[in-house]
């Protein structure tokens, strides 16, 4: 059962104005968290540590679940976060591809020997694959993005693409939520947790066969993480062809930023959906986001505006993404954008 209340919230609102302010703010007594790490059976992913972060602010002991195959590594690492009471290491050749079919069950008796209150993973893939199938095994309601935690009980996360957010009370026991990464800071290291070998492995919630882990495609690059990194420079139609956004990535590679796109830019063709940024692609908050060509469709700016400086470039002064910036540029980006270039290479060249 859920109370909600919803209020409005002007674009660019109080969630990103907020950030950072409840970091030290804890409100249970009682309460004690299951964090489920998202990891690549090698590191541990930016985004756990960020949930490790909302986890802290809800109070009371973390725990921290480590399940895939041969990852003793990302344990390791798990540990030595500031704030994690221990970590419950279970690796397993089921555990391997991370399917939800195979991960739901262990991260329920994770919950239960840990007499968890609440449950808690990034909103990325992985957790909006995994956290739907526990919540309903466990026949709570989940609480999906949280981007701040007022009480132990009671979390605000955004609807409507951002334009407004709801208050969110829940009277479940257990509390199932996915974690906005980009609305809370990122946990340092600094800890010593214990870690727990899990030995009792159970089996998936699917008969054997029913769901085939066939392969994956990972896109090698040697550009930052697009939600990891620290500047990104987006291109939405107004490049027009895929071989402009030549230009964004001479850009990028001298900031050394990551490169985004919009939906429209994506649905064009231009690049791949793995870049795309925006309601139905990747939500970023960077220190410096570039927006070269995007007018700044709400579904856009859903995904970018807890960017810290929103910088955009483009030749309609009545483009949308102006009422966001802090920094608008009016001008043709096939000519802006490789000076802009030259400019950066020119000053990195100073030095």
């Amino acid at each position: 059962e859920t109370m909600i209340r919803t209020t409005s919230l002007l674009l660019r609102g109080a969630v990103s104005a907020s950030r950072g302010i409840y970091s030290s703010r804890t409100f249970a007594r009682h309460a004690s968290t299951l964090v489920v790490a998202e990891h690549d059976n090698k590191t541990l992913s930016p985004g756990t540590l960020h949930t490790i972060c909302a986890a802290q602010q809800i109070g009371g002991n973390i725990s921290v679940l480590v399940a895939g195959k041969g990852c003793e590594a990302v344990a390791q690492s798990a540990s030595k976060v500031k704030g994690v009471s221990q970590v419950l290491h279970a690796d397993h050749d089921t555990y391997g591809s991370h399917l939800a079919e195979a991960l739901a069950p262990i991260v329920i008796q994770s919950q239960k020997s840990t007499s968890s209150t609440h449950v808690l993973a990034p909103a990325s893939t992985f957790g909006k694959n995994l956290l739907p199938r526990v919540a309903a095994q466990l026949d709570v309601m989940q609480i999906s993005e949280i981007v701040k935690i007022t009480a132990e009980d009671t979390f605000v996360r955004p609807i409507y693409a951002g334009n407004a957010v709801q208050t969110v009370k829940s009277k479940d026991k257990i509390k199932v939520i996915t974690v906005r990464t980009t609305a809370f800071d990122k946990a340092p290291e600094g800890g010593s947790a214990s870690i727990t070998k899990v030995a009792d492995i159970p089996s998936g919630d699917v008969p054997e066969g029913q769901v085939k882990w066939v392969g994956q495609e990972v896109k090698e690059s040697a550009r930052p993480d697009l939600t990891a990194a620290r500047v990104v420079v987006s291109g939405g139609r107004g490049l027009k062809s895929g071989e402009n956004f030549k230009l964004l990535e001479d850009l990028a590679d001298q900031l050394g930023a990551a490169v985004g796109a919009s939906r429209a830019a994506v649905d064009a063709g231009y690049v791949s959906n793995e870049l795309q940024v925006g309601q139905t692609g990747k939500v970023v908050a960077p220190e410096v986001y570039i927006a070269v060509g995007i007018s700044g469709a709400i579904q856009h700016l859903a995904g970018m505006k807890d960017s810290k400086v929103i910088v955009a470039i483009n030749k309609d002064v009545e483009a949308p993404i102006f009422q966001v910036a802090d920094v608008g540029l009016v001008g043709d980006l096939f000519t802006v954008v490789p000076q802009l270039t030259e400019a950066v290479k020119a000053e990195k060249a100073k030095k």
